[in-house]
């Protein structure tokens, strides 16, 4: 394994969690109406760490070879989707717009996951669960926004 190539891959990872850390849920979201099947709170930085602990190993084992540049461009793109998606949730309150943004994650987690797969399969496999994970949670975004409607239309502030 090339340390050089995971840490920079994980260091991306944990400026995306950053805004996790920056954007907390707080009383607002606690105030939503959410599905019964909402995970318990500890749950998101579990799944989360372990999901960016596996993003930063696959993308390390598929950065090096040839023919990745497909692969590297969607794993780019999910972790900017993936950044985008806290603030505008948590600090925003946008919830709508919040579900648009997971639609382009789950479409970047996919297109990474297929192309990690093409290239290297225990990358691709590395991805199944994130891609469960993003199917669930924009579920979940689907569901707050459905049973929340004039949360979801009213700006912060």
């Amino acid at each position: 394994m090339d340390w050089g190539l995971f840490t920079i891959f994980l260091l991306a990872c944990a400026a995306a969690a950053t805004t996790g850390s920056m954007f907390m849920p707080g009383v607002w979201y606690r105030g939503l109406s959410k599905p019964p099947w909402t995970p318990r709170d500890w749950v998101f930085p579990l799944a989360w760490s372990i999901l960016y602990l596996s993003s930063a190993y696959a993308a390390s084992r598929v950065a090096p070879l040839e023919g990745s540049a497909y692969a590297m461009a969607f794993w780019a793109m999910q972790i900017a989707f993936n950044t985008l998606w806290t603030p505008v949730f948590f600090g925003l309150h946008r919830i709508k717009a919040a579900f648009f943004i997971m639609i382009g994650l789950w479409v970047a987690v996919a297109g990474t996951m297929v192309t990690f797969w093409s290239l290297d399969l225990i990358a691709g496999a590395l991805f199944v669960p994130y891609l469960v994970w993003v199917t669930v949670a924009g579920a979940l975004n689907a569901s707050v926004w459905m049973r929340n409607p004039n949360e979801a239309a009213q700006p912060t502030g």
